[in-house]
């Protein structure tokens, strides 16, 4: 398979086992899932469900652990960078708040917004600027937005970046990461690579596609950083769904394969934008 997909099938491995098309919306380029449930939060319903638990029990909840600390440093370097106009930061699907309340550390004003009721009330109980949805937050504007794997969730994307972008301030910055269906790492797993994730993941990012749908509203990119832990837990998981049984060695070395490949064509397997006005 190359990248030029046109369909594919795939499944909900991770809860389901519900069938769903993959068709690339070939003006945008991305990839769409199809049907798109009109229940979603049915797909959630799993304490299992990692991004909206603190528990780290088995093996890829304590991977995730040791990452997620690791990246929340990261993620706080870099929007400090960008705290010259003002720090209130808004964090569009903010689970359970670790992130949040690292920013809170380094002096901003946090607020955050998640509509997953057991994770919004662990947000809550670390810091009380945790709504349920954008139109909860009234007319405030924000210095920095972001977005940490959230916008291939998002039902109804085209209105929900127009909502967002309105909610920036007017020289602020956006940061929105997600899978990239062009990695190697997707070229190899095909149908069984685990940041499809359907149908929780509605639509299926290249960089172009991101680069054409914030040009819509006079944004664009002006950094892209590669997230190089997530070829390695996104690998694991593949491995698990393709085979139906763990293999760390082959799983690691696909990892390593897809960053290494990765350095010259720069199709990361999540890629992290930053994005301001033009």
């Amino acid at each position: 398979m190359s990248t030029n997909i046109i369909h594919l099938t795939t499944k909900d491995y991770f809860l389901t086992k519900e069938e769903f098309s993959l068709e690339l919306d070939t003006h945008y380029d991305m990839l769409v899932t199809k049907p798109q449930p009109k229940n979603l939060d049915k797909y959630y319903q799993t304490s299992n469900y990692i991004s909206h638990t603190d528990q780290s029990t088995n093996f890829f909840e304590k991977i995730y652990s040791l990452a997620k600390k690791y990246t929340l440093h990261k993620k706080t370097k870099l929007i400090n960078k960008f705290s010259n106009n003002g720090k209130t930061l808004l964090d569009i699907g903010c689970g359970t708040g670790e992130f949040l309340v690292t920013a809170k550390k380094e002096n901003w004003t946090i607020f955050g917004v998640e509509p997953n009721k057991q994770a919004r009330e662990k947000a809550v109980s670390k810091t009380l600027n945790v709504v349920e949805n954008l139109e909860n937050l009234g007319q405030q504007k924000f210095n920095v937005i972001s977005l940490w794997h959230v916008m291939e969730h998002l039902p109804d994307l085209k209105n929900q970046i127009k909502k967002i972008t309105n909610l920036l301030a007017e020289e602020g910055t956006l940061i929105i990461a997600v899978p990239n269906f062009k990695s190697n790492d997707a070229i190899h797993y095909k149908e069984y690579w685990a940041a499809y994730d359907t149908p929780r993941h509605l639509w299926h990012f290249s960089q172009n596609a991101i680069s054409e749908l914030f040009k819509e509203q006079n944004f664009k990119i002006i950094q892209t950083l590669p997230m190089k832990f997530d070829s390695y837990y996104v690998s694991l998981l593949s491995e698990k769904y393709k085979n139906g049984k763990q293999n760390y060695f082959k799983a690691i070395y696909q990892g390593w394969l897809s960053n290494y490949k990765a350095n010259r064509t720069s199709e990361y397997s999540s890629l992290t934008y930053v994005l301001k006005r033009e």
